[in-house]
């Protein structure tokens, strides 16, 4: 009989959990430790770590492949790195680093028509690495300082980045062939910055695709977008300063906001645009991961080194577990 949810508190020995890795989950959590380096493969069910592989320096953000075989992580360092760091899944081994030459400080990343796509925060710029061919195959500036996290849309006509020192949200739109303008950098992208406060840095949109949602560490306060006209339609007042990433649940609803500035994640209704509660993580979080069924959420609570897992019917704590020392980006791996 498997565990009800309400009792589950898993605090995993890290030596116990690596002595002997396990075939890797079709449906897997993966989880990145900075201070150890290392990428950990945890089952979702179990909530046990089954492997974990080197990352290399100073890893921040992880995202897989579309058919979960591969990960790929960058090496942030605040501009000290310059590359990716790739991981085969299937055979739990970390593959050649992905060399990015003078795109430095890679962070935000997602994975989208077969391509890695990342910011290059240092660079003030965003690109996209093609795996079949080994290669950076498109590079675009962003003229804006601190380019940190990226979602790239359906279809790629747009992309929208979080810049955290010039406190703006930018949104890329690929223009049509006849309204292109001759010599305009790039040659074929429209860009459009909005002030959304100093410090933004989490950000993601909803499902629906109408909205796009950004939270400014500095002044605690978060930016709701209107994707139609491009414009901040509100600006919540959030208190959450120090924030540090935000998500919206899979149906749309609620918007969980980490920090790392205090003790709570904040979680907003997305209609009603309001706190609704405050969930005490421990003494900071940063990344956050939502299942995909709409489950669970994973919260890393980096300076506690565990990893919470927050029930979304119940928005309570239901369990926790260990990957290594300051844990924070998260993504999942479904095999196909």
């Amino acid at each position: 009989m498997k565990p009800s949810l309400g009792v589950i508190v898993l605090m995993t020995a890290l030596g116990a959990a690596f002595a002997e890795a396990a075939e890797t989950p079709r449906t897997a959590l993966l989880v990145l430790a900075k201070t150890d380096r290392t990428l950990s493969i945890v089952d979702p069910v179990s909530l046990k770590v089954v492997a974990h592989m080197p990352s290399g320096p100073d890893p921040h953000e992880v995202v897989a492949s579309s058919d979960g075989r591969f990960a790929y992580v960058s090496n942030y360092g605040g501009g000290a790195y310059h590359t990716l760091t790739v991981v085969d899944l299937v055979e739990q081994k970390t593959l050649a680093a992905v060399d990015l030459g003078p795109l430095w400080a890679p962070h935000g990343l997602m994975f989208a028509a077969g391509k890695v796509w990342f910011t290059a925060e240092a660079a003030k710029a965003i690109g996209s690495y093609d795996p079949s061919a080994r290669s950076v195959d498109w590079i675009m500036g962003t003229g804006q300082d601190g380019t940190h996290m990226i979602h790239v849309f359906e279809g790629l006509q747009r992309i929208a980045t979080s810049n955290i020192r010039s406190g703006t949200v930018t949104i890329l739109d690929k223009m049509a062939p006849n309204t292109r303008r001759r010599g305009a950098p790039g040659g074929e992208w429209e860009e459009t910055h909005l002030p959304t406060g100093r410090g933004t840095e989490g950000l993601d949109v909803s499902p629906n695709g109408r909205e796009l949602w950004a939270a400014a560490s500095q002044e605690g306060t978060i930016a709701v977008i209107d994707l139609e006209t491009k414009k901040v339609v509100r600006t919540i007042s959030g208190n959450v300063k120090g924030a540090n990433r935000l998500k919206f649940t899979p149906d749309g609803k609620r918007v969980f906001v980490s920090t790392l500035g205090g003790p709570d994640v904040v979680i907003f209704d997305a209609a009603e645009r309001r706190e609704i509660k405050r969930l005490k993580t421990g003494r900071g979080a940063a990344g956050i991961q939502m299942q995909p069924d709409g489950k669970r959420a994973y919260v890393s609570c980096t300076p506690d080194n565990y990893v919470a897992v927050v029930d979304l019917r119940t928005l309570e704590i239901v369990g926790k577990f260990e990957v290594g020392k300051e844990p924070d980006g998260l993504a999942w791996a479904v095999r196909q």
